[in-house]
């Protein structure tokens, strides 16, 4: 898309000369014939004039908006709608206002269909940043007069799993970084300087000692084995990559897997846990069926085990069960969280007790992040520590009994 410049007649017959905003030539020569303008000149865009952003989107090269610039749309709209300023008129402001090339992209068309008598959350539907949860509660906010509140909502619920998401990579940063650092030393150790002092040793004709010839050994192996190794590894990655994207039975075992790990499995569960309960409680609380509510819950969770756990759920309440009854038969289900429901299914606030039960998983969480840091930090000091140690005692202790031997 760029600014071409034309000379021609206009509608009168008149020389005109003007402006005009087009992919290509043709379009350019299509828009000015649609106006009654007869073309005479045509300059192409300069260089300083082409739009990258706007070439990109038109190739479908560009990079789609993530969750925060999804979250401050959806702020800015609900403060927009509870002003009483009318839609049309608020997608315009924001359509204005926004920086980012894909989402005012996004923001133009669904303006474009709401200008052609589409609700506002059936022109979302089309587009590709919207989640059936996302369009499915814009809906029931319109039928229910309501559109401010669920797009507040649905605001702090998708603020929300971002700042959790952060949490966890946050949590996991520093113990990933030393990792790797760590390993690099000592990989760097056992290829580079073992062998150096390998050589050295052979040359004095000293029989190692046990330690010593060990460390020899490993040294020796990963030096004629590194690359196969290192090539092993990354097949090892794509297989288990493509079956876990690509295969139930592979997603299954990895998600099986993940469940179990120390701590982390535990995050992981919550944190879906948490994230199906406050989904739940925002879709009854908007007056969404509990069964499609439900459905809906079971399509944003990654987790194959606990979504074909809520799909037999789900089964069992349309056969007439409570929740309650249902979901008590998940034995990684908090008995906690069970009674709550209970307790809200006969009192009428099921949205109000899945919402707290949500804040309760957040927050356990949050305390499962802090000791998990707090005990993987500093086990993997001491475990690389002790590696790095032991080559350092491999190599020196040759050099020490040398000496001791001397003396004597």
């Amino acid at each position: 898309m760029g600014l071409w410049k034309w000379e021609g007649f206009d509608k009168s017959g008149k020389k005109a000369r003007g402006q005009i905003q087009a992919s290509d030539e043709r379009s350019a020569r299509k828009a000015l014939r649609s106006n009654g303008v007869r073309v005479r000149t045509l300059i192409s865009p300069s260089l300083l004039e082409f739009d990258f952003n706007e070439w990109m989107l038109e190739k479908g090269l560009a990079v789609p908006f993530g969750q925060k610039e999804l979250v401050l749309f959806t702020k800015q709209l609900a403060i927009m709608v509870n002003a009483g300023v009318p839609i049309m008129e608020s997608l315009e402001i924001l359509f204005k206002s926004e920086k980012n090339p894909a989402l005012k992209k996004t923001i133009k068309e669904i303006s474009s269909d709401v200008g052609h008598g589409k609700t506002i959350s059936s022109a979302m539907e089309k587009q590709k940043g919207f989640s059936k949860l996302y369009c499915s509660l814009v809906k029931a906010g319109e039928a229910a007069g309501v559109l401010d509140v669920i797009l507040d909502k649905l605001a702090f619920h998708l603020d929300n799993q971002e700042k959790i998401k952060k949490k966890i990579k946050s949590a996991l940063t520093y113990p990933i970084v030393v990792m790797i650092i760590g390993t690099l030393v000592v990989w760097g150790l056992l290829n580079f300087v073992v062998p150096q002092f390998v050589d050295q040793l052979a040359s004095t004709g000293q029989e190692p000692p046990f330690i010593t010839s060990f460390v020899m050994d490993i040294s020796t192996f990963l030096g004629e084995w590194s690359g196969k190794i290192f090539i092993f590894l990354g097949l090892v990655f794509v297989v288990i990559k493509v079956s876990v994207e690509n295969t139930d039975s592979g997603k299954i075992l990895f998600d099986k897997v993940s469940m179990n790990l120390p701590i982390f499995g535990m995050i992981i569960i919550k944190g879906n846990l948490g994230g199906f309960s406050r989904t739940l409680g925002i879709m009854v609380g908007s007056g969404v069926s509990i069964i499609e509510a439900l459905d809906i819950c079971i399509e944003t969770l990654d987790n194959k085990i606990i979504s074909n756990d809520l799909v037999r759920v789900k089964k069992e309440v349309i056969s007439g069960k409570t929740l309650n009854q249902s979901i008590d038969k998940i034995e990684y289900f908090p008995d906690m969280a069970s009674q709550m429901i209970k307790v809200g299914e006969q009192t009428g606030r099921l949205d109000f007790m899945m919402e707290k039960i949500s804040s309760v998983f957040e927050e356990e969480i949050d305390s499962l992040i802090e000791s998990g840091t707090k005990l993987i930090e500093p086990l993997i000091i001491v475990v690389l520590g002790g590696i790095t140690a032991l080559i350092l005692v491999a190599m020196y202790l040759p050099i020490f009994m040398q000496a001791g031997g001397g003396i004597n």
